[in-house]
């Protein structure tokens, strides 16, 4: 009995002294305890650039012409956990917001103290300084204690601002861009192609060249009379 235990107890030990030099010659063979990095890592798809940006949507007056007040104050719910609106409304964790559209950026709310980031920026809140704030408050100055991170949705940022000029008035809303038409294919713009021009006299070859090909054209030197004229036989 005490022959087989130690035979088995031996296998055992030896299989185990077998295993911890294995592992001890492949991780100094394969480097495990430092990794290698490759000479070249991988290789680079390079991807085809793609022909012009994203489009940019309606422009900021157009999206103003549209805009919904009630869709923006419910957007603007996200904004009352730092902000209030009304008229005498108390400052919080930011301004007190009536009356903001139109007036100085980073001063329009009295005793409020401000990021020198946003006191400094200067000018006023305008429909566009606005909207970029709204999209990316840190973009728009760098350095403001504002953590909102931005309203990614052009529409969203226009309904918040209309509902903010029901509080406190706004300036004036900038106006849509109007998109100039181009001709349709195959019709002529004013001055393009055969024809006479509106306004310009038509010169004495462009009168000949408009009339019918079989409309004879009298000559400079016709006779004017056909007395002495020989007959040719037909």
């Amino acid at each position: 009995m005490d022959d087989r235990f130690n035979t088995a107890a031996g296998w055992v030990l030896a299989a185990g002294i077998v295993a911890l030099g294995s592992s001890i010659v492949s991780g100094m063979y394969f480097h495990a305890d430092s990794a290698e990095h490759p000479e070249e890592p991988g290789y680079f798809i390079e991807g085809a650039a793609e022909e012009g940006g994203a489009d940019a949507g309606p422009d900021l007056g157009t999206l103003l012409a549209s805009a919904d007040a009630a869709a923006g104050e419910k957007v603007f719910a996200k904004c009352t956990a730092c902000h209030t609106i009304d008229q005498g409304g108390a400052n919080g964790i930011g301004p007190n917001l009536y009356g903001v559209m139109g007036k100085p950026i980073g001063g329009h709310a009295a005793g409020f103290a401000y990021s020198s980031a946003l006191a400094e920026k200067g000018g006023s809140w305008t429909w566009e300084a606005m909207d970029e704030w709204l999209t990316s408050p840190r973009a728009f100055a760098n350095g403001t204690k504002m953590s909102f991170a931005g309203l990614g949705k052009a529409e969203d940022r226009a309904n918040v601002m209309e509902f903010m000029s029901t509080y406190g008035g706004a300036p004036a809303k900038p106006a849509p861009v109007v998109a100039e038409e181009e001709p349709t294919e195959g019709e002529d713009a004013p001055g393009a192609g055969a024809g006479p021009v509106e306004g310009a006299e038509a010169a004495a070859m462009e009168s000949a060249g408009s009339m019918g090909a079989d409309q004879p054209v009298p000559a400079g030197n016709a006779a004017t009379n056909n007395d002495g004229a020989t007959k040719v036989d037909e």
